[in-house]
């Protein structure tokens, strides 16, 4: 499996690496983005892009990829519309319909959010937004797929590139192990997001939408094929 992916900076793009690093099936990552991820390994490289609303100068070097994971996005604290709209919506379809020029077969993983509004009617901006780019990735030769993480415990040492985030992880860090017994499909983590947006970049899936609760039980259903694949013949 070869791989395409952005926000390696971030909390989950990074996290999403190190899932991708750690899986025996993925061979090669391409990751992509305005600066370095600092990951020196073998089957990464890296591009670095400046101008997301146009890839082709890079779109050749994605020709024979699989997968592309999308883990590139913003707060919408103290943005405009139009502003928020470009980086979320614009950047990210224009990838999309270069990546499937590219790969007509491959699949597009977009991380969006919990919230988001697939009517694309919220009186809140950026569930609007985010949903009406859903609508126009999973219309996209019907191989794109949404997934709307809620609360995310950072794990394996990510951190959020958001300093007001990471020290909002930092305070609730402690109370995770607590959380996750009480409300667990509330809850998922970086690696378990990493390992879900894997399993589906591989394989597809006849839904299209997935919830905390849904990528945790794509993450456990992975765990139990690949501990299966380990497990010794008689």
């Amino acid at each position: 499996m070869r791989v395409v992916l952005t926000g390696a900076t971030g909390m989950i793009g990074s996290g999403t690496l190190i899932e991708c690093l750690e899986h025996p099936d993925v061979e090669a990552v391409l990751v992509i983005g305005r600066r370095s991820c600092g990951i020196s390994d073998p089957r990464v490289t890296e591009v670095l892009h400046d101008d997301f609303t146009d890839y082709g100068a890079i779109a050749e070097k994605w020709g024979g990829f699989d997968a592309f994971l999308w883990c590139l996005g913003v707060s919408a604290s103290g943005m405009s519309e139009e502003d928020y709209t470009r980086i979320t919506d614009t950047f990210t379809i224009r990838a999309a319909e270069a990546f499937f020029a590219s790969n007509p077969d491959g699949v597009f993983c977009y991380v969006s959010g919990e919230g988001a509004d697939s009517s694309e009617s919220s009186r809140i901006m950026w569930a609007r937004v985010r949903g009406r780019l859903e609508n126009k990735l999973i219309g996209l030769a019907g191989r794109g797929f949404v997934f709307r993480p809620g609360v995310i415990q950072p794990t394996k040492g990510v951190r959020s590139a958001t300093p007001m985030y990471q020290m909002i992880y930092n305070v609730v860090g402690p109370l995770f192990p607590l959380l996750n017994r009480m409300i667990p499909n509330r809850i998922t983590s970086s690696d378990r997001l990493g390992i879900a947006l894997i399993r589906v970049g591989r394989d597809g899936s006849s839904g299209n939408h997935f919830t905390n609760q849904d990528i945790n039980a794509l993450a456990a259903a992975e765990r139990v094929d690949l501990a299966g694949r380990e497990a010794p013949t008689a």
